[in-house]
């Protein structure tokens, strides 16, 4: 008995008609893949059945397949520039709507060599694919972006929370690719991280330029056991990597702080809630008058990360509302003065997600930049879920382009939320060096290394191409626990690879590597020596969420003196592998579903930050139960040398 779906497939329209005059709801069937079959019919690329479809058919045009995927997609995996064509202009869809894994129709066209398609499509946008971005232009841990402009150099920095060293200082020519040139605190007494525990520390800075000078404030955020929760720190500089100064404490309450300077020189900082605002000393490290709210913000939910920015004689005044869920958004108020009334913008939210079923979602949290050209941008949180709804990767970095309507509001990417893809701004492209492979050649750390607070002196040494970790006394579920080399985990597929030396252990001892969220999650993939009578070497994977649970393990072959160990990710499944060569590698153990490396994987705590992958050392603590030779070691016992790691997109 012939289907809706073969119909379709055989572009039998007059049966096609039959059946869905007969029984209209067949159009909302779907195949065993999922797919609509008002999709199929774009995949024949028969314009005449589309136009049926569209027309006279009872399915809808915002309709996607379980990748997210909409008629266009279809439409330019046939390759008709004709379906495609009708189904932009008459229809309104755009090539450059993203799926799940971020691809767009044009993608599709380029992908598969269909030039007359993808020329259609780069007139349609009116820019080559070469010219596009692909958002976020900051993957992984990056959260809270805040940006200036200094010259034709631009200056980004993120959130940190515990990590050190903290708040990192990034630097672009082109707004969208970055790297990393240093950190605003690199003095560990200066941080102040030891005692916080995961979550808290430094939140949402702010950057900003004024008479040589760059200045970054951001919330010191302590833990709950006291009276005070939060307070402000000022650090500054003559050069953006820094040095800065030591930070200088404002005791206000309230979080995501910035500096505003005034035409006539005056200086404030802008605290939520709402915003409020109060004035500083010249060089930002004191407060010298009181509080007061300027707007509490448009949709009245949870307004932070206020912005002020003068232009075309208004102050406007960006705020992220709606908590940093779904809602997050962000709304933009004016006055013609300063502390006078704001009135809000009628095209408000200004960015936001309305697609529910969109990968990049809870975009706020933004700040608007100039470029040295007159064009306006963007740079904006957002975050991606996969799953169930988990950020493994964290709140990342997004970057549009924001208009000035006649009547002098800005909006952001047209109203149209965050974009898949977009034309590159009008700068000089410069790509940075990849740093994702590291043989630790250097004389220093790359500073895409960081760690969960500071490393003890000499805890993390390079020494003849390779990195030495002094085995920390506490382990890693321990706020307490010193040595963790990290680095963000910047794709939801990837593989990792380090090569180690086996190191000479004592029982209770373990060295390896570890894919890290925070003292409470974790896993660790590394050598162990057993504390049974007959202590053995073994190579295990084991989970830590609230408490270890071990899988698979093998005995060490000793006569080995190096070992190689890869771990390869697909989304939440990570699959994990080791070698006594670097090319023979056996598989020992399989993880399902690594959920507790998300945000949302533990309700316990501050979980704001993102999945780390790296490599570790524990020691214990020496003591009792350890044999005179172990004793005699004392604090030199362990050490684990690594000769590189490797991180590969796939």
């Amino acid at each position: 008995m012939s289907t809706i779906r073969d119909a379709i497939y055989l572009e039998n329209i007059d049966e096609v008609k039959r059946m869905l005059e007969e029984e209209p709801n067949l159009i909302d069937e779907r195949d065993e893949n999922g797919v609509p079959m008002a999709l199929l019919s774009a995949k024949t690329g028969n314009l005449k059945l589309v136009r049926y479809i569209v027309e006279y058919s009872r399915a809808s045009m915002d309709i996607t397949d379980n990748e997210h995927r909409n008629m266009l997609h279809y439409a330019a995996m046939s390759g008709s520039i004709d379906v495609c064509k009708y189904l932009i202009e008459r229809v309104g869809l755009s090539p450059l709507i993203g799926d799940l894994n971020l691809s767009a129709p044009i993608d599709i066209a380029y992908q598969n060599k269909f030039f007359d398609l993808l020329e259609y499509f780069e007139q349609e946008i009116g820019a080559k694919y070469s010219q596009l971005y692909r958002n976020p232009i900051r993957t992984g841990f990056y959260p809270d972006p805040s940006v200036v402009r200094v010259g034709d150099d631009y200056y980004m920095v993120n959130s940190s929370f515990v990590y050190f060293p903290c708040i990192p200082v990034s630097v672009s020519k082109d707004l969208v690719h970055w790297k990393i040139i240093g950190y605003a605190i690199t003095e560990p007494s200066w941080a102040a991280l030891d005692e916080l525990e995961g979550g808290r520390g430094y939140w949402a800075p702010d950057i900003s330029y004024y008479k040589g000078r760059f200045y970054i404030t951001a919330t010191y955020r302590l833990n709950d056991d006291g009276t005070v929760y939060r307070k402000q720190i000022v650090v500054s500089s003559d050069k953006p990597e820094g040095p800065y100064s030591k930070p200088a404490v404002i005791d206000e309450d309230g979080i995501d702080p910035s500096i505003f300077t005034d035409d006539d020189g005056r200086r404030y900082m802008l605290l939520n809630r709402g915003a409020r605002i109060f004035p500083l000393s010249e060089d930002a490290t004191r407060k010298t008058g009181e509080a007061q709210l300027l707007y509490y913000g448009d949709c009245k939910r949870a307004p932070e990360g206020p912005h002020l920015l003068k232009k075309d004689g208004y102050y406007y005044l960006f705020e992220a509302e709606g908590g940093t869920g779904p809602g997050h958004r962000i709304t933009v108020s004016r006055s013609r003065e300063l502390m006078g009334r704001y009135t809000p913008c009628p095209y408000n939210p200004i960015m936001r997600q309305n697609d529910e079923g969109a990968i990049i979602q809870r975009c706020g949290h933004g700040k608007p930049v100039q470029t040295q050209n007159g064009e306006w941008y963007m740079v904006y949180l957002c975050g991606r879920k996969i799953g169930d709804g988990y950020s493994i990767l964290g709140r990342e970095t997004a970057l549009d382009p924001i208009e000035w309507t006649a009547d002098g509001w800005p909006v952001v990417n047209r109203l149209n939320g965050p974009s898949t893809l977009q034309i590159k701004p009008d700068l000089p492209e410069t790509v940075w060096e990849s740093s994702l492979d590291d043989d630790f050649d250097g004389s220093s750390l790359s500073y895409d290394w960081t760690f969960p607070r500071a490393p003890e002196p000499n805890g993390v040494m390079l020494d003849n191409s390779h990195v030495r970790i002094k085995g920390s006394r506490e382990d890693l579920n321990s706020m307490h626990a010193r040595n963790i080399l990290l680095r963000r985990q910047q794709d939801f597929k990837f593989e990792a690879v380090c090569k180690m030396k086996l190191p000479k252990l004592y029982p209770g001892q373990d060295a390896g590597m570890t894919c890290y969220y925070d003292e409470n999650t974790f896993l660790k993939f590394g050598v162990f020596a057993t504390q049974e009578e007959q202590s053995r070497i073994i190579l295990k994977v084991t989970e830590y969420v609230d408490g270890y649970k071990d899988g698979n393990s093998v005995q060490i072959d000793l006569s080995c003196s190096q070992l190689w160990l890869k771990v390869e990710t697909n989304y939440l499944k990570r699959t994990f592998y080791f070698s006594y060569d670097g090319e023979n590698y056996t598989k020992l153990d399989v993880l399902e579903n690594v959920y507790y490396l998300c945000d949302e994987g533990l309700k316990k705590g501050k979980r704001f930050t993102g999945a780390m992958l790296g490599m570790y050392a524990y020691a214990g603590d020496f003591g009792g139960g350890y044999s005179d030779e172990a004793k005699a070691c004392g604090d030199n016992m362990l050490y684990a040398e690594f000769d590189f790691f490797n991180y590969k997109p796939l």
